[in-house]
């Protein structure tokens, strides 16, 4: 069978049943997660119906995974743009507006002609008029306070937040291990 390099991802859940990451959601590529099984670094959980084939054996392509040894969060998440946006929940701290990640920008609450650094405690995400409008004006005297004071997140407050936002493709086996917070219905 010819398998596309994209097709068939899997879901990778660390040793205790939970994913990796919720966003970016931790998915390997079938090539990795094969890779993994034969190597036995990885349990698998679920599998497609799809098979690879080799002139010896056939295995069936994982869609979940769990690793056999557990990793450790990192305790600080790294100062990006993009996690930025993802303790702002994708939204200006300013208007309030949801906006995709290419529509936001990052301002500097106190501005660096001010002395204002590129720190967790000083960058808000910002859509693009409130940016303009504020410039390099302090918040008070824009008029334009932060809808939340920038603070430094922890790793668990970022993945907390990208539970908010699923990718586009969510396979049926994967559902279980994801969104664990989520209030059931009653029965």
């Amino acid at each position: 069978m010819t398998v596309a390099t994209n097709a068939f991802p899997a879901l990778v859940l660390n040793a205790d049943f939970q994913p990796l990451s919720y966003f970016p959601l931790s998915l390997w590529s079938w090539h990795e997660s094969i890779k993994a099984v034969v190597s036995n670094r990885v349990n698998v959980v679920s599998e497609y119906e799809q098979e690879i084939h080799s002139p010896s054996f056939s295995l069936r392509l994982p869609s979940v995974i769990s690793l056999k040894e557990y990793i450790v969060a990192q305790r600080q998440p790294a100062f990006t743009r993009f996690n930025v946006f993802l303790r702002d929940r994708f939204a200006c701290q300013y208007c309030g507006s949801a906006l995709p990640s290419h529509e936001l920008t990052f301002d500097h609450v106190i501005p660096r002609s001010r002395g204002g650094r590129t720190t967790w405690e000083n960058v808000v995400a910002a859509c693009s008029p409130c940016n303009l409008r504020k410039g390099g004006r302090m918040p008070y005297h824009a008029g334009m306070i932060p809808v939340r004071i920038p603070a430094r997140p922890s790793s668990h407050a970022l993945q907390s937040n990208g539970r908010h936002f699923p990718p586009n493709f969510l396979h049926e086996s994967w559902r279980d291990f994801l969104y664990w917070d989520t209030e059931l219905d009653p029965v």
